[in-house]
């Protein structure tokens, strides 16, 4: 036994009777024969609790010598876009040289960044300060790239609409009134505008692919484990990914070259290859434009399902023809396991998205987030109540399904693994796979309300994302054309085609996306 327990601290505060209380709830109780020792057990426990708890954290140290932070503040009304598209203001000048020189970028506020304050789209606890930057962010830096925000994410990233965050509503960029998806809303919509070169996002239900499906931008998701999750708070460690959302597929390239590679803290990142060792960039720039002998397949599954808009369905199947013209050979392909995504990602993140909203998340070699643990726990019912219903959701879902399902998050696990191993199978016939990103163009805002009217606007929209943040496949959205609005026919949005690739083949999903869109303009295309 490694606890020591033969003297226990003077005020210690366990009082008999404590451990047969814990043990209540889950109806086992205490011999009473063996009340005393575990009295005592439970003492030195609390002892080493303190103990770890009086040593101070561990965190990398981010160098502000070097990158000092100008001018951290709440935007101002006359700064703000698109809404509320902005979380903070502030400008963090990278190096004067590198891939990214002088590309301006903004960061979804789920990404660190020492010494600016941190909201989570969210209003239930007060706002936190990291003490250390994202992993991306150094790398961002490094690069060249100059930081000049935080912008705005969903309310605790529950959502892939954009009217949810309690910093207020964000507006797609082609017709206000309009979703500019979620959770990465601010940041797609500040891209698409042109307000900023690039954003960086989170990825774990299509959270990066969903906006720039919306908004009309580029959305890359690589391969579970290449760009480490460093300093980004987590929802679900099992399905996250961060990711760039540009305007080009190139820029998209030369993000994941600067930001991919094992930074020896996130265990999800320790088969990525070396940093700095990828040329996703420098390969497309050298490599034709053409894809002779190229094999993408339509998915079936991904087209004909019944919550396709049929105007999305056609333009995205108009898209995927032209890569005939550039010498690619195309044809259906079907993998009826697609249509079980939805459900295996909800009972996946439904139950592990609670533990890591309880403080219950364990079991990965990474950064933890402490600063921001210990602003927002313990729950209290005052912030319950504030909570978006999405996220009273999740906490109200997790606490059922582990309580009346035990084993069915393994369960989920195993039957991803299949499903990755399914695709792995088809991608040794094709290259890529392409389909609709998002089921219908960007929906009216919903309002908050009770929970089935606020969370209707998202519902289905990631039937065909969030089966790859279970599999772990990489998958890049591009804009192929424009649909009429559900509400309005006279209102046309931008419509995104998925291309998916094999598991560690973003070289094949960058080629054919940079390829589509060398030859065609999606602003013209019908």
């Amino acid at each position: 036994m490694s606890v020591l327990f033969t003297s226990i601290s003077e005020g210690n505060p366990v009082k008999p009777g404590d451990a047969e209380s814990l043990l209540a709830p889950l109806g086992l109780t205490v011999d009473p024969a063996e009340a005393k020792d575990f009295h005592t057990l439970l003492a030195a426990v609390h002892d080493c609790a303190e103990t770890v708890a009086a040593l101070p954290d561990y965190q990398p140290i981010p160098d502000q010598i070097r990158y000092p932070r100008e001018n951290v503040r709440r935007p101002s009304k006359e700064e703000q876009a698109l809404g509320q598209a902005w979380v903070h203001r502030f400008l963090i000048r990278g190096n004067a040289a590198g891939p990214l020189a002088r590309k301006s970028v903004s960061l979804k506020d789920v990404i660190a960044v020492a010494g600016v304050p941190q909201l989570l789209g969210s209003d239930i606890i007060p706002s936190w300060t990291p003490v250390t930057d994202a992993t991306v962010v150094t790398r961002l830096l490094e690069a060249g790239a100059d930081i000049h925000g935080t912008s705005t994410c969903e309310n605790y990233c529950h959502s892939t609409s954009s009217y949810t965050s309690a910093q207020g509503v964000v507006e797609n960029p082609h017709a206000e009134g309009y979703s500019a998806g979620g959770s990465t809303s601010g940041g797609a919509a500040l891209v698409a505008a042109g307000l900023v070169d690039i954003t960086i996002g989170g990825d774990q239900g299509g959270s990066i692919r969903v906006p720039a499906a919306l908004c009309g931008c580029v959305g890359l998701k690589a391969t579970y484990g290449r760009v480490p999750f460093t300093g980004i708070t987590s929802g679900d460690a099992l399905n996250d990914h961060v990711g760039p959302l540009t305007r080009t597929t190139l820029d998209a390239a030369t993000c994941l070259d600067v930001m991919s590679g094992y930074d020896g803290i996130d265990d999800k990142s320790i088969c990525s290859p070396k940093p700095g060792s990828t040329r996703f960039a420098a390969t497309l720039q050298q490599n034709s434009a053409r894809l002779d002998g190229v094999k993408i397949g339509t998915l079936t599954e991904g087209f004909n399902h019944s919550a396709i808009d049929p105007a999305v369905r056609a333009t995205v199947m108009t898209a995927a023809k032209k890569f005939q013209d550039l010498g690619a050979n195309v044809e259906e392909v079907s993998l009826p396991d697609h249509l079980h995504g939805p459900a295996i990602w909800t009972i996946q993140q439904r139950i592990s998205g609670t533990q890591t909203l309880l403080g219950q998340s364990a079991g990965r070699r990474e950064l933890y987030m402490t600063e921001q643990q210990q602003a927002s726990l313990p729950w209290t019912d005052e912030g319950f109540q504030r909570a978006f219903p999405s996220t009273k959701n999740v906490i109200i879902n997790g606490l059922y399904l582990s309580s009346r399902f035990p084993g069915l998050y393994g369960k989920t696990v195993n039957i991803g693994r299949q499903l990755r191993d399914k695709y792995e199978v088809l991608f040794e016939k094709f290259d890529v796979i392409v389909m609709p990103t998002t089921p219908v163009v960007a929906p009216k805002h919903g309002k908050r309300g009770l929970p089935l009217e606020s969370v209707k606007p998202s519902m289905g929209l990631t039937i065909n994302t969030a089966i790859f943040d279970v599999t772990g496949h990489p998958a890049i959205s591009i804009p192929v054309g424009y649909a009429p609005a559900r509400e309005d026919g006279d209102v046309l949005l931008p419509v995104g085609m998925q291309i998916v690739g094999g598991l560690w083949q973003e070289e094949k999903i960058l080629r054919a996306g940079h390829a589509w869109e060398t030859h065609f303009d999606w602003k013209k295309t019908q």
